[in-house]
């Protein structure tokens, strides 16, 4: 499905790892995405609302200035995380390059294709994407309170400006 850049808007991304393996359940592998992520902000001008990075999946919602598409933003996020986060895998002989190459013998990080992005127009509809984007973890029984994970912006949306990585006010 084609993606409609508005920069009006909002907009609500979900992409996985590949064949939805737990690749984050490292912490290290969690706080590289969110290096990435910062770095990735920084160079697009990106307005970052909410983020969340799970075992085999990331949610973000974002906004970015017109002339920056999503796409670009994801190649930026996902090719470097992917490039370094393999090269360390091999550098280490781990067993889960075996599980991440495909059957044409490449490796990969992410699932093929965009992921989910849908266009968010400010309001409840925003509201409740960032709420379902900070329970995930309770959801999946990772911790009891959105608060307790680390890696997602619900410290910073719950008034701890100290989190991992701070959001942009709407």
């Amino acid at each position: 499905m084609k993606r409609i850049e508005n920069a009006n808007h909002a907009r609500f991304l979900t992409f996985s790892c590949f064949r939805r393996l737990p690749l984050f359940s490292n912490d290290l592998i969690k706080d590289a995405f969110v290096e990435r992520l910062t770095e990735t902000r920084r160079r697009h001008a990106l307005k970052l609302h909410a983020w969340v990075v799970m075992p085999e999946h990331v949610h973000l919602i974002l906004r970015c200035e017109a002339e920056v598409t999503v796409a670009q933003v994801l190649r930026t996020l996902k090719i470097g995380l992917a490039k370094d986060v393999i090269s360390r895998w091999r550098d280490l002989d781990a067993p889960i390059i075996d599980r991440v190459t495909d059957s044409r013998g490449q490796t990969r990080f992410w699932q093929r294709g965009g992921g989910y992005d849908r266009n968010l127009l400010m309001g409840s509809e925003l509201f409740k994407k960032i709420e379902y984007v900070h329970r995930n973890p309770v959801r999946r029984g990772l911790v009891e309170q959105p608060s307790a994970w680390r890696w997602s912006s619900a410290r910073w949306w719950s008034g701890d400006r100290d989190g991992v990585l701070p959001c942009d006010a709407l």
